[in-house]
C-alpha cells in the first residue's frame, strides 16, 4: 500500500483578506484591470441581493488569491501590510504607479504608495535587488532612499558611481 494521498479539494489554501469599508468590488475591479493574469472569481452579495452591494469579492492577481471584505469602518488597511509587485521595465513601474494613484492615491517613498482604497503597494523594478546586492558603496541605497517612484536609470547610474 502506497502513501496516503490527500484529495486536492481538501488541501488547505491560503489567501489574503483585505478589509474595506464598502469598496471591495471597485477595488478588486481596479486591481484585476492592472494585470493580464487576474480575475474576479466570486462576488457574495449582502443578503444574496446584488442591489444591496457586495459583501465579499474573491479575486486572483497573478495566481495569488485575495478576498475583499466590505466589513465597515471598524478596521483600516495600513502600510504595515502591502502588496509588492516586481516588474521588469520602467514603463511597467510607470503604468502601475499611475493607475494605483489615479482617483486619490498617495505617493510615499522608496517605491511605496497607497491606492485610493487605502491599500499599500510597493512597485519594485526587478533590477533593484541586483543593484543593491552588487553595490558595496551604498550609493544605490542612498539613491533609492531619496526617490518616491523608483527610477531604474537613476538606480543604475548610482551603481556606476
Amino acid at each position: 500500500m502506497g502513501p496516503m494521498m490527500l484529495d486536492p479539494k481538501q488541501d488547505p489554501e491560503i489567501s489574503t483578506c483585505l478589509w474595506f469599508d464598502d469598496q471591495a468590488e471597485p477595488a478588486a475591479r481596479l486591481y484585476c484591470s492592472l494585470f493580464d493574469d487576474a480575475e474576479i472569481t466570486n462576488i457574495s452579495y449582502k443578503g444574496r441581493d446584488p442591489a444591496a452591494g457586495a459583501f465579499m469579492v474573491a479575486f486572483t492577481l497573478i495566481g495569488q488569491k485575495y478576498w475583499g471584505l466590505n466589513g465597515g469602518p471598524h478596521c483600516k488597511l495600513s502600510p504595515a501590510a502591502s502588496i509588492s509587485v516586481t516588474v521588469d521595465t520602467q514603463a511597467e513601474v510607470d503604468r502601475l504607479w499611475a493607475a494605483l494613484l489615479s482617483g486619490g492615491g498617495v505617493e510615499s517613498r522608496c517605491g511605496w504608495l497607497t491606492d485610493p482604497f487605502g491599500l499599500s503597494w510597493q512597485i519594485i523594478p526587478r533590477a533593484l535587488p541586483r543593484l543593491l546586492t552588487a553595490d558595496r558603496s551604498g550609493r544605490v541605497m542612498q539613491a533609492m532612499m531619496g526617490m518616491v517612484k523608483l527610477d531604474i536609470a537613476a538606480l543604475e547610474a548610482a551603481a556606476r558611481g
